[in-house]
């Protein structure tokens, strides 16, 4: 199955939840199938599992997606353990594995070989909802689940090589990250950034 097709397929499944998708196809693809400042990319490769942790135990009430890659996640295996020890039921963890960084040039990644079975870690490590798909019906259904019962959920999702012609995001990742905090203040209510009132505006 192709990523892209996945994308769309779920697309229609999704309301107002947060997305933190790892550098690579993914993330143009998303924002080409749904564009929101509610979308926020982590260059770091490996980061994004930890960082969508993050915000899924900050703001509970909130379901957050994890869009990770086969060599991101195993640069961060380790995540999958601390997920399992904080147990957030509003996370959904999926991995799209291509058995390449299809970014830097499509060199072959661990689950090349055929002997990792990520779904199996993540299960290993303590996350009782983690499966494997490979076709579309099986993802759709897989999310579909995941937004109706508490997580976490761990989602290893086999794909093909190759990516969509999608466009690149318009902004740079400062411009994403601020976008995304506002995007959260808005739908929160909340305050997370204060700016300091210009001197003109305050009392003297």
């Amino acid at each position: 199955m192709k990523r892209f097709e996945c994308l769309q397929a779920i697309a229609t499944l999704i309301k107002d939840e947060l997305f933190v998708t790892t550098a690579g196809g993914a993330t143009a693809e998303w924002n080409a199938v749904r564009p929101s400042d509610g979308n926020i990319q982590v260059k770091t490769l490996g980061l994004c599992s930890s960082i969508g942790l993050g915000l899924a135990i900050s703001l509970p009430k909130r379901k957050v997606f994890v869009f990770d890659g086969d060599g991101a996640l195993w640069m961060n295996l380790g995540s999958l353990a601390t997920i399992a020890l904080h147990q957030p039921k509003n996370l959904i963890h999926i991995c799209w594995d291509n058995k390449q960084y299809e970014s830097s040039g499509g060199e072959p990644t661990v689950s090349t070989a055929g002997n990792i079975d990520f779904a199996g870690v993540a299960q290993s490590a303590g996350i009782q909802s983690a499966l494997a798909v490979s076709t579309v019906v099986e993802l759709k259904e897989a999310v579909s689940h995941a937004l109706g019962q508490d997580g976490p959920h761990f989602i290893w999702a086999r794909i093909e090589a190759g990516r969509a012609e999608a466009p690149p995001l318009r902004y740079d990742e400062l411009e994403n990250k601020y976008r995304f905090i506002r995007y959260i203040e808005e739908t929160e209510g909340i305050n997370i950034l204060r700016v300091s009132l210009p001197a003109s505006y305050q009392l003297k």
